[in-house]
């Protein structure tokens, strides 16, 4: 309760109302939640209750699966608040760093942090050494779980769990449902209770605007908008690495203040590059989509999607990251040719057109915006909970 004080709670969100009394009954959980909701106290929370009231033997006790470093950092440092008058421990597990690093996840996983964050593919390389104790876990958490499989952590998931007792309490949490998330959730969970928090629809405060446009057409319209705005922070989301690095590459071509972050950097480059951009000491970073969920940014003034979403809620995701608290923001697509009935989706999700600006004349002809495209094909792929992979 003091480190809940501390952090300034009030009241409970409500994944935080349904999850908490579920988790303290010990029951299997799969709970539908996007960012922003409070679902990492949601499962937080009860575990260290549950940690500090059950005997001390200085083993693991808890297993955070994530996707990302960056996430993995962030339910770490949200983890030290919630425990800070505890006795409970934590570590957060994630590749991309140095030896030293390694050394240290190793010592703490050897000595039994109550509860370890981790990324896949770094938890394993620790487990294949041998030297990791899980005989005592009591929880698993899989957050982010619909974004773990779209980056291919299938395996490293059923391998990590492959080494987990199984008398233990799963946890599952994912913002969408497709069916590969149902299935996996039938293979790891028994008997799960169910709770899903619905998609918030965008803020009010948020102008959406919309470009048709060629791929051609693309890096000099945002020349133009960024050197006509005088915006303070801008996040621009590209589908792939290599277009992250040509995106930022021309920016800063044109004079402008860019940096782009990938997973093809190591993580103190990360890092240096994202305290730049909060910092204001950069005002524009090009990103893949390792920062549409869980990263917390505050003060973005204008969100650009390169390219369009693979899901409507992931637009939803991705705009998200302006507007918040009572500021305001911008929030721009730019749609090619084969992109408008992903479009037409997320139009369908926000269930009003988003306005479609007209471009520079200079640019050329855009094609045109055929609204009705593949309309039917969008209702069955979302009735199927289908997510076509990059």
């Amino acid at each position: 309760m003091d480190g809940i004080t501390a952090l300034g709670y009030q009241s409970a969100t409500p994944i935080q109302e349904l999850a908490i009394p579920l988790i303290l009954q010990g029951r299997d959980l799969i709970g539908s939640a996007q960012t922003g909701t409070g679902k990492t106290a949601a499962f937080l929370l009860p575990i260290i209750h549950k940690i500090i009231t059950a005997n001390q033997d200085g083993l693991i006790k808890a297993l955070v699966i994530v996707p990302t470093r960056e996430l993995a950092v962030q339910i770490d440092q949200h983890m030290e608040g919630l425990s800070y008058y505890t006795p409970v421990s934590s570590v957060a597990v994630y590749g991309g760093t140095d030896g030293s690093s390694f050394s240290r996840e190793k010592m703490a996983l050897t000595q039994g942090a109550g509860v370890v964050i981790c990324t896949p593919g770094r938890m394993i390389a620790h487990l294949n050494m041998g030297y990791v104790d899980l005989s005592g876990l009591q929880f698993l958490i899989l957050d982010e779980a619909d974004r773990m499989l779209d980056m291919g952590f299938h395996d490293d998931i059923i391998k990590i769990i492959s080494f987990l007792p199984l008398s233990r309490q799963t946890l599952m949490f994912s913002a969408t449902m497709p069916i590969e998330i149902r299935d996996l959730a039938r293979k790891i969970l028994k008997n799960p209770e169910e709770i899903s928090i619905a998609l918030a629809k965008p803020a009010d405060r948020i102008l959406q605007l919309a470009y048709v446009i060629y791929d051609m057409q693309k890096i000099p319209l945002i020349n133009y908008l960024l050197q006509n705005q005088e915006t303070r922070s801008v996040l621009i989301f590209c589908a792939t690495k290599s277009k992250t690095r040509e995106v930022s590459a021309s920016l800063r071509k044109a004079g402008l203040d860019a940096a782009d972050i990938s997973s093809d950097l190591d993580q103190l480059s990360r890092e240096k590059v994202l305290m730049a951009f909060k910092s204001r000491q950069r005002n524009i970073l090009v990103a893949t989509d390792v920062l549409s969920r869980g990263i917390d940014i505050e003060d973005i003034d204008m969100v650009i999607n390169f390219d369009v979403p693979h899901d409507a809620e992931d637009y939803i995701h991705r705009i998200g990251r302006t507007a918040r608290a009572a500021a305001s923001g911008v929030a721009i697509t730019l749609i090619n040719e084969k992109d408008q009935f992903r479009f037409r989706a997320i139009e369908q999700l926000l269930g009003k057109p988003v306005h479609k600006g007209a471009i520079p004349l200079y640019l050329g002809e855009p094609p045109e915006y055929k609204s009705n495209l593949r309309k039917k094909n969008i209702r069955k792929r979302e009735n199927r909970g289908f997510k076509k992979k990059n």
